[in-house]
C-alpha cells in the first residue's frame, strides 16, 4: 500500500484495513486532490486479497467529512468542475465497490459528500456527536456521490425526499431512529467501536462474507426470483470453495477455521 498520501492515511490492523480521512485543517472537506487519493487507496484495496473488512474514519477533530470543499470550487469555471466530476465519481464508486465488508466511522459534522461517503460503505456506526445530511440544494446543487440513491435504499423514498429536499441536517439520535445509521455508541467511540466490529467480520470466511455482500448488492433492485438465482449463484461459489471445506473440517474437529480464502 502506498504512503505517499497527503490527505489520508491507510492503516492496517490485522485484516482490516482502515482508510483515515486526514485533512482536519478543512474538517476534511473534499477538494479534487483529496478525492485523487480515496480513488487510489480504494483501487489498492480492492485487489487485495489480504484485507477483509475496511473502516473509513477520520482524522479531524469535529467532522467526519464536511463534503465538497466550496472554497475551492468558489474559483472554478464550469470546465473546471467538469473536469472534477470523473474524479468524485472514482473516489465515491472506489469506496461504494470495495468487494469486501465496509464500516464508516463517524463523528461530528457528516454532511454533503460526506455523508454521501458513510453511505457508500456497507455499515454505518457513529457516536453520540455525530450530525449527518445532504445539505446540497441549499447551494444549488443536488448530491452526487450516490446520495439520491443510496438514501432511498437505506430509508426509502419518502424520508430520502424530505432529507434531500429540505436539505436538513439530524442529530445522532434521530438519524439511528430513522435508520440513517446501524450502530449509534457513545460519544469518542465510533473508530473502536467501527474497527472492533470489522474484526468480528474478519474472523469468519472471506469467500463467504465477500460472496454475501455481492449477493445483497445485486439483488437488492431486482425481483425477488432474480434476487434467489444471484443467491444461488453466490451459494455455489462458496458451497464448493477451500473456505467451506476448512469451516466444515474446523466445526468437527473444535477448533478455529485458518481460512484459505480461495
Amino acid at each position: 500500500m502506498s504512503d505517499t498520501y497527503e490527505y489520508l492515511a491507510v492503516r492496517r490492523h490485522d485484516r482490516v484495513a482502515e482508510i483515515v480521512l486526514d485533512r482536519p485543517e478543512a474538517h476534511n472537506a473534499l477538494s479534487t486532490a483529496m478525492a485523487g487519493e480515496i480513488a487510489a487507496a480504494t483501487a489498492e484495496l480492492a485487489a487485495d486479497r489480504e484485507v477483509r473488512a475496511v473502516v473509513l474514519s477520520s482524522a479531524a477533530e469535529r467532522a467526519f467529512c464536511v463534503g465538497a470543499d466550496l472554497k475551492e470550487r468558489n474559483s472554478y469555471t464550469d470546465d473546471d468542475l467538469r473536469r472534477q466530476r470523473p474524479v468524485f465519481r472514482a473516489a465515491f464508486g472506489g469506496v461504494l465497490g470495495l468487494p469486501m465488508p465496509t464500516i464508516a466511522a463517524v463523528h461530528g459534522f457528516a454532511l454533503g459528500g460526506g455523508f454521501e461517503f458513510a453511505l457508500s460503505c456497507d455499515l454505518i456506526v457513529a457516536d453520540q456527536t455525530a450530525v449527518v445530511g445532504l445539505p446540497e440544494v441549499t447551494v444549488g446543487v443536488i448530491p452526487g456521490g450516490g446520495g439520491t440513491q443510496l438514501l432511498a435504499r437505506r430509508v426509502g423514498y419518502s424520508k430520502a425526499a424530505d432529507l434531500i429536499f429540505t436539505g436538513r441536517r439530524l442529530e445522532a439520535a434521530e438519524a439511528a431512529s430513522l435508520g440513517l445509521v446501524d450502530r449509534l455508541v457513545p460519544a469518542g467511540q465510533a473508530g473502536p467501536a467501527a474497527l472492533e466490529l470489522a474484526a468480528t467480520i474478519a474472523a469468519n470466511s472471506p469467500v463467504g462474507v465477500r460472496n454475501a455482500k455481492r449477493a445483497l448488492r445485486l439483488g437488492l433492485d431486482g425481483s425477488l426470483a432474480a434476487g434467489l438465482d444471484i443467491e444461488d449463484a453466490a451459494w455455489r461459489a462458496t458451497a464448493f470453495s477451500g473456505d467451506r471445506r476448512e469451516g466444515v473440517a474446523a466445526f468437527n474437529e473444535k477448533r478455529r477455521p485458518d481460512w484459505p480464502g480461495e
